[in-house]
């Protein structure tokens, strides 16, 4: 191991042992089922007692993040995110995660307010309520009022949490590498860039600088909207580690039913799809944690969305790309879908485009004639998935993560409208999309940055061109080839040379009868042919086996 990993392992190695520990225990189930009797089984079960051995995988993966704490737990929220990586299985079971912690002490949380703000809370606001509404892993939350009335939630980072999130993250970091290293199963899914993209995520989140940044700028894109309310963050009550906004109260959609005679769901639901729509397709900027427990019925019917912590962003490349995969699946065009795919994802080496258009046409068949209202949007993002799983296809975490708001948000309208349709909205965007790319501003803009490439290229053409004639003058022209595998290729060519030399030199020796002979046979030509067959034979069965020969 590198001297870089080497170091974060011995400082963390109590927490390193733990993880590893806990990791070996859950994998483990699998061949202890093939163990008679209970006696051994009793020594591995979950905190809760339950038998391992008799718990799925995906639910032991989810056992075993919670009880390796907050760190683990928030991968298992965001790979909840990537169906493309981990399958439905997986991604159904690890959205039960829930990142719940125990609450710091009321005094605790006024030394950190008084750190952050200068002045203990029963100074800085009118009324500040010692028992906290929630804890979560990060942080805990406390009711209350500000000087001049308003009434707010003041959100507070657990105390000494981030330096249990760093220690955890380079953890992380080592059995990413170890995973890239000697996991050919793991490699595949890239394990290092992976962690790098949580590492950025979970930092992200731990700030609350960034929520804040998040709730001014929804706000922003949506402050001509009377039917969504985002809610006011205070910076003057606010820095990385407290979090003060104006406090919601109203009726979670989860409890939506209950007030179905006060208000109009069906129109609720429309609304609030159209909100996340635009956020995807007009701002490229959308609230990536759409569950029943963030957003909320306020008394005058408008829709209340909390937590802005988790965002998406694409920018208008990756945003067209979006769109064209939607609208393909809308149009049920399964080449244009295949295309898409193809151009959005990291495709193997080994990609069988035939193949994969094959299940795509097949794919967008099962829903040819069926009405949008009928159309199961869930089902069909899950099922195109699959097909990307299964050739080995990873998309953009940020496309993944949109995908995985759509799924949230069809199933969230169906808490207000049972028949709710997320694609009849998606529709009519159509027209939406195709007047933004044909609109004169794009066009203008699109010309200008066509025109600055283009000068750039011109700019450097000539004198990259009179470079090169200069090297190639002087004698000093090189090309260097980088091929993948190539020592593998290398190595397997220069041992099939060996082997047909060794052949052709001993069936002369053979032929020639150079002694010492058996029955009129020449032992060293013999044996040098028989040798050379056994060398054919291992690299004819190495090559088989890499896949090579198909």
């Amino acid at each position: 191991m590198s001297m870089p990993g080497l170091v974060p392992m011995i400082r963390n190695v109590g927490r390193f042992r733990e993880i590893v520990n806990t990791l070996m225990k859950y994998g483990l189930a699998d061949w202890l089922k093939s163990v008679p009797g209970d006696w051994v089984k009793q020594y591995l079960s979950t905190v809760d007692g339950e038998k391992i051995a008799d718990l799925s995988y995906p639910v032991r993966v989810r056992l075993a993040l919670t009880e390796l704490g907050t760190t683990f737990i928030k991968l298992g929220q965001i790979l909840s995110t990537r169906q493309d990586l981990v399958g439905p299985d997986f991604c159904e079971e690890l959205t039960k995660l829930q990142s719940q912690a125990p609450a710091d002490d009321y005094e605790t949380v006024c030394r950190i307010i008084e750190e952050e703000l200068g002045e203990p809370p029963d100074q800085l606001f009118g009324r500040f309520e010692r028992e906290p509404l929630g804890s979560a892993s990060i942080g805990q939350v406390h009711r209350a009022i500000l000087v001049d009335g308003s009434e707010v939630v003041v959100k507070v980072r657990h105390e000494g949490i981030e330096q249990r999130i760093q220690h955890d993250l380079e953890i992380m970091d080592i059995l990413a590498q170890l995973a890239e290293k000697h996991s050919s199963l793991l490699r595949h899914y890239r394990p290092v860039e992976t962690a790098a993209d949580f590492r950025r995520i979970l930092l992200d989140e731990l700030n609350y600088s960034s929520e804040l940044r998040n709730m001014i700028r929804f706000r922003g894109n949506f402050e001509e909207r009377e039917e969504v309310r985002f809610p006011k963050p205070y910076k003057e009550y606010s820095t990385a580690r407290v979090l003060t906004m104006e406090e919601f109260r109203g009726t979670s959609v989860a409890d939506a039913q209950s007030v179905a005679d006060q208000y109009d769901l069906t129109e609720i639901a429309r609304q609030g799809a159209n909100v996340y729509l635009d956020m995807v397709y007009r701002d490229g900027f959308f609230h990536a944690d759409p569950h029943p427990g963030n957003l909320m019925i306020l008394p005058d019917g408008t829709i209340g969305i909390l937590d802005c912590g988790m965002v998406g962003k694409i920018d208008e490349e990756l945003r067209d790309q979006v769109e064209d995969m939607l609208m393909a699946i809308v149009e049920k065009d399964g080449r244009w879908l295949t295309s898409i795919v193809v151009d959005l994802g990291q495709v193997p080496t080994d990609l069988d485009r035939d193949l994969l258009q094959r299940d795509i046409v097949d794919f967008v068949e099962e829903y040819v004639g069926l009405e949008l209202d009928d159309f199961d949007l869930t089902g069909a993002l899950e099922d195109l998935m699959r097909i990307i799983r299964m050739h080995h296809i990873l998309l953009p975490p940020r496309v993944s993560l949109m995908v995985k708001v759509m799924v949230m948000l069809e199933g969230t309208g169906r808490l207000l409208q049972t028949d709710f349709s997320l694609l009849a909205l998606i529709a009519p965007y159509r027209y939406e999309i195709l007047r933004r790319r044909l609109s004169p501003y794009r066009l203008w803009r699109n010309s200008k940055r066509a025109y600055r490439e283009w000068s750039q290229l011109f700019e450097i053409l000539p004198r990259d061109t009179r470079e090169l004639l200069r090297s190639m003058k002087r004698g000093k022209f090189e090309v260097h080839l980088d091929h993948r595998r190539l020592d593998k290729i290398v190595n397997r060519m220069a041992w099939g040379i060996l082997t047909a030399a060794l052949f052709v030199g001993s069936s002369q020796i053979l032929s020639m009868k150079v002694l010492p002979t058996l029955w009129g046979v020449s032992v060293p030509g013999f044996l040098g042919c028989s040798y050379s067959l056994y060398l054919a034979w291992r690299l004819f069965r190495a090559i088989r086996k890499s896949g090579d020969l198909g």
